[in-house]
């Protein structure tokens, strides 16, 4: 008889969960905004019942993928606002 491998599921002990609220706070962003950014994929969701949960880790994540590089906002002001 052979064996069967089976995967282990990723295991979520240690983990830490935030209600839509913490996470929304936690970004500055409304709540609204943060389900249209689970919406397009941007943070990934949980749905538990009727709530749904972020990981914490994955919130950090985001926040610090979204990080503005120096020189990103040049086009929002003008060339001769900038002093050399």
């Amino acid at each position: 008889m052979e064996s069967q491998e089976h995967e282990t599921p990723p295991s979520l002990e240690g983990v830490t969960w935030l209600s839509s609220s913490e996470a929304s706070k936690r970004l500055g962003v409304t709540t609204r905004t943060l389900y249209r950014l689970i919406d397009e994929g941007l943070l990934s969701g949980f749905r538990f019942g009727r709530v749904i949960r972020l990981k914490e880790k994955d919130v950090d994540q985001y926040a610090e993928q979204s990080r503005i590089q120096p020189g990103d906002l040049r086009h929002l002001y003008q060339e001769s606002e900038i002093q050399e």
